[in-house]
């Protein structure tokens, strides 16, 4: 795997791209950044306040620059937003400036995980389970759809995952 192209992972809320991606950047020797994190630096505020100030779409526009910006640069391990794949403009720049890794989970894993984070502001509605099985099937086809590898984190560590991204990434690039 080319030490220029960068990773990206991309999935559903709360399947550990964020702390799957610290593992993978300390293992391939690159660096990791969060579209998230990012975002909240840029603008001094966290994702809540910016959901409730400008919406969703605000908040969007935000992340679809500083996924522009961050692709600009290389050899970076990249953990995005769940949301991401929703701009076909975001797909496109995802598909052909980096290796994109699709992180799957069941849907009773990603609300066990994500049950108790009030920093998700689409899942503070009264049925989580319900929105996270919503937002699955309208953005599975779109994950699929640029997705080099597809990669299951159910009930495994982030250091197997990460191996696992490694191999079928050389495996591509053999």
């Amino acid at each position: 795997m080319s030490l220029d192209s960068n990773i990206v992972l991309i999935g559903p809320m709360g399947v550990g791209k964020s702390t799957i991606g610290r593992v993978l950047s300390q293992m391939t020797n690159r660096e990791f950044k969060d579209t998230d994190q990012v975002v909240e630096e840029k603008t001094g505020a966290d994702i809540p306040w910016i959901f409730d100030v400008e919406g969703e779409e605000g908040f969007r526009d935000r992340e679809s620059a500083v996924l522009s910006e961050l692709l600009n640069e290389t050899g970076l391990v990249l953990a995005t937003g769940g949301g991401i794949v929703m701009r076909e403009a975001n797909r496109e720049l995802l598909s052909t400036q980096a290796r994109v890794v699709y992180l799957t989970a069941s849907v009773n894993q990603l609300l066990k995980r994500t049950r108790r984070d009030r920093k998700r502001p689409l899942l503070q509605v009264d049925d989580p389970k319900a929105k996270i099985e919503s937002l699955i099937n309208l953005r599975h086809p779109l994950y699929e759809s640029i997705s080099h590898t597809q990669i299951s984190t159910e009930n495994r560590t982030p250091k197997s995952v990460a191996e696992e991204i490694i191999s079928n990434l050389d495996m591509l690039d053999a």
